[in-house]
């Protein structure tokens, strides 16, 4: 991989071309991206570091290696629009539902596919990196490539039959723990507190709380039974949120999103 180049600049684009600069896998020279929107592309390079060019064929004359991160419903036009220049390059794709399935009849002889589904939290190298087993990268390649994305967070080969699951606990998940930081933010607010002293305390203790797990590796459970005292202040709670419907609403959060096609 000498050029990379990124196919939109939307949020999930932009976390990765910062985390990927920033942890100095790649110089922001080595880097660059078309979006549509020139003006906002430029004011994004200008900040993150990489190189704004005015086409899509530009872009895929420059780099061999190309990160699919525009919309899905974009990704058929682009692939047109592209044609033949794609032959014998390498196509990341981080688009949901653009599996190394679908690609297939799009894509012509010679370019090389990998499909992976990042999340948010790669911009400050806390992300999870989903990599659909299926791909044709060739073998040093996908190496690079893998550790391109592990300077960014926690890399995992996934089954293609598990990447739509495994991709929406862990990059929808974000919005949910921030609904969860902001309801617990407003109730501390609602009882005297600053807002931004709720939200840095309660932050803290999500990412203390993910680092206790991860590293004892004890079932939630365990852990949550470890803070509960008999008739204490945190069983109480506890009832109050399974009252409120709290574990089948975050399951059915995952529903509403699997079944809806």
């Amino acid at each position: 991989m000498k050029k990379l180049g990124f196919i939109g600049m939307g949020n999930m684009a932009q976390a990765l071309a910062h985390g990927f600069i920033q942890s100095g896998s790649i110089a922001g020279a080595d880097v660059c991206a078309f979006a549509p929107h020139q003006d906002k592309l430029r004011a994004n390079a200008a900040k993150i570091g990489f190189t704004p060019v005015e086409s899509v064929q530009a872009l895929a004359d420059a780099c061999d290696t190309l990160i699919m991160a525009c919309k899905p419903y974009q990704i058929e036009g682009v692939l047109r629009e592209l044609g033949e220049k794609l032959a014998g390059k390498a196509l990341i794709s981080i688009a949901a539902g653009w599996d190394f399935a679908r690609y297939a009849k799009y894509l012509p002889a010679g370019t090389r596919l990998q499909f992976v589904m990042p999340n948010t939290p790669a911009m400050v190298g806390e992300g999870v990196l989903l990599f659909e087993q299926t791909h044709s990268l060739e073998a040093e390649e996908r190496a690079q490539i893998l550790k391109l994305f592990a300077s960014v967070g926690l890399v995992e080969e996934v089954p293609s039959h598990l990447m739509g699951i495994a991709g929406t606990v862990t990059g929808c998940g974000p919005a949910f723990v921030d609904l969860f930081l902001e309801a617990y933010g407003d109730a501390a607010v609602k009882y005297g507190m600053k807002r931004a002293d709720a939200y840095a305390l309660i932050s803290q203790m999500v990412l203390g709380s993910a680092k206790l797990q991860l590293a004892t590796k004890l079932h939630p459970g365990v852990l949550k039974d470890n803070v509960c005292s008999p008739a204490g202040t945190t069983i109480r709670g506890l009832t109050a949120l399974e009252r409120e419907g709290f574990r089948n609403a975050c399951i059915q959060s995952i529903d509403a999103i699997m079944e809806k096609g």
